[in-house]
Formats: C-alpha cells, sequence, structure tokens
C-alpha cells in the first residue's frame, strides 16, 4: 500500500538518537564470566568461554576475528538475541539474566539497533514500511511513524525510493535502508555485524560514514568484520580466537594504520607463500 507522507525541511533530526549521558561511571555493557555452549553431553559446543568485557558509553569496538570463533554469538548475546549458558550480562548496570522475554524484547527495540550482513529486509514490503516496522511493533501503524521513515530515507539519500521493493535496491541501497530501520527507534546502541561484507568499495566508505557520524553524535557501535581496513574507523578493536578474547586494544588514529598495515600485510604474506606451495606442487606434479 503507497502511503503518502509530509516533507519535512530538516530530515537529519530523526536520523540521529538522542543519546542520554546516563551514568558515565556505569558501562553500557557488561560481561561476566560468560560460556556460551550449544548441544549437550558429547555434542556439546563452547561457542564462546568466560568472556569477560566492558563496553563503556560512546565507543565504537570492531570485533574481529577468524570464521568460528564467536564473535556472532557474542554480538547476538549483546543483542538480546541470545542469553549466555553461564555467567551475567548486564545492560547499562542492569542484569539481563533477571528479565522476561518481554521485557527483553522492549529493550531491543527501544535500546539497540541491529544491522546484519544480509540486510534481512521484508521482501514483500516496500522500502518505507521496512524502515518503519519496528515502531510499527511498538506503537501500530500510524501516519507519524511513516513522517520519521521517510525523514530518515531523505537523509540518507532514498527518498526517491520509498516504494520499491528491496529486489529493485541495489545492495549499497539496502544496506542503507537496513540501517535506517536500525535508527529509526532512536537506539544508543548499533550493533553491526559485517555491516560492509557484501558490498563493494564505494558503498563500503558510504556505510562506514554514516556509521562514523553516529558515533560522533554519540551511539555506542559495536561492529563485527573480516576487513582491517574498517580498523580507521574504531576506537578500540577486540580480537576474538577460539570462543575467547585473544586481545584487546584501544586505537589511535597512527595505531589504527599499523595494525591495519600489520594485517593486511600478514594475509598478502600468507596468500603469496601459498601460491608459491601451489607452483611448488605443480612442478613435482609435472616432474612425475
Amino acid at each position: 500500500m503507497r502511503h503518502e507522507v509530509s516533507n519535512d525541511s530538516h530530515p537529519e533530526r530523526v536520523f540521529f538518537a538522542r543519546v542520554s549521558a546516563g551514568d558515565s561511571q556505569t558501562p553500557v555493557i557488561s560481561l561476566r564470566r560468560a560460556t556460551k555452549t550449544f548441544g549437550f553431553d558429547d555434542s556439546a559446543t563452547d561457542a564462546i568461554v568466560s568472556i569477560n568485557l566492558e563496553i563503556q558509553r560512546g565507543e565504537f569496538v570492531a570485533i574481529m576475528g577468524p570464521s568460528g570463533c564467536g564473535k556472532t554469538t557474542l554480538l547476538n548475546i549483546l543483542g538480546l538475541l541470545d542469553q549466555p549458558t553461564i555467567g551475567r550480562y548486564l545492560f547499562n548496570g542492569r542484569d539481563v539474566g533477571k528479565f522476561s522475554s518481554s521485557r527483553k524484547a522492549r529493550i531491543r527495540n527501544r535500546e539497540i539497533g541491529f544491522i546484519f550482513q544480509n540486510f534481512n529486509l521484508v521482501t514483500n514490503m516496500t522500502v518505507l514500511d521496512n524502515v518503519v516496522l519496528p515502531l510499527t511493533y511498538r506503537h501500530g501503524w500510524n501516519y507519524k511513524n511513516l513522517e520519521k521513515a521517510s525523514q530518515l530515507l531523505d537523509a540518507i539519500g532514498l527518498k526517491n525510493r520509498e516504494y520499491f521493493k528491496p529486489n529493485q535496491l541495489s545492495g549499497g541501497q539496502m544496506q542503507r535502508v537496513a540501517i535506517a530501520r536500525a535508527l529509526i527507534s532512536r537506539p544508543s546502541i548499533i550493533l553491526a555485524d559485517e555491516p560492509t561484507g557484501n558490498l563493494d568499495s564505494n558503498n563500503s566508505r558510504v556505510i562506514m560514514d554514516l556509521l562514523t557520524e553516529l558515533h560522533k553524535k554519540g551511539n555506542t557501535i559495536l561492529m563485527v568484520t573480516h576487513n582491517p581496513e574498517l580498523l580507521k574507523f574504531a576506537s578500540r578493536v577486540i580480537y576474538m580466537r577460539d570462543g575467547q578474547i585473544e586481545r584487546d586494544e584501544e586505537l589511535t588514529e597512527t595505531k589504527a594504520f599499523k595494525v591495519t598495515k600489520r594485517t593486511i600485510s600478514n594475509r598478502q604474506k600468507k596468500a603469496t607463500n601459498s601460491l608459491k606451495r601451489q607452483k611448488r606442487l605443480t612442478r613435482v606434479r609435472r616432474h612425475k
């Protein structure tokens, strides 16, 4: 269904969250010896193991590590999509393990914005209706919320795509729609799981510029990524391996550049060595 919405000369007023200062001494996120186990008995597997983690309000934290190291499991727990098997999770100082499912859902809807690698847009809904969906769950359908969604789309350059379906958009446009949907509830925390994983370099830059602007406005951002070039946008990087935090580093601009350069260099060396091994094996097979 096509909905007509009024124009607004200040689209950015709904783009950024009104971030409450809160208690600056209390971490917005705190995990205490958190372990997540899947399966039972002999088939039990620990996805994350005894993790202690604190995230302060306003941080931009990148989470890196090889596939299967527990990054997404950690993000799902922090976003209240899952819960630790053992350990405690404090959200703004509150022990969410004691909350009911409905209370966790309210926190997810109002205080946390999710950005997924695969966008997770509803394919049979328009762009506008996808963006307004979180508010529809909370308040029901109304024109005021549609106006907010329209203003958000205007702010990210997709005003002329309001009535398109997701399959009519490029990958970069779909990710911007997903970001608008994450922001419509004006959350203070953004959780991004590989937000540029399916995008080319130009669209990746657009998405990272949006996240950087959100960070400057006071949002707390946690971003899972495999791309070391994105570390320059973060203020802190957490390296995971085998379900545990291997390293936790604060990043200055200079240090981020060095870490990025070192990581890329190591990847290039591994690729070069792999190519050399393949060539040697090829020569051996030919001689045989």
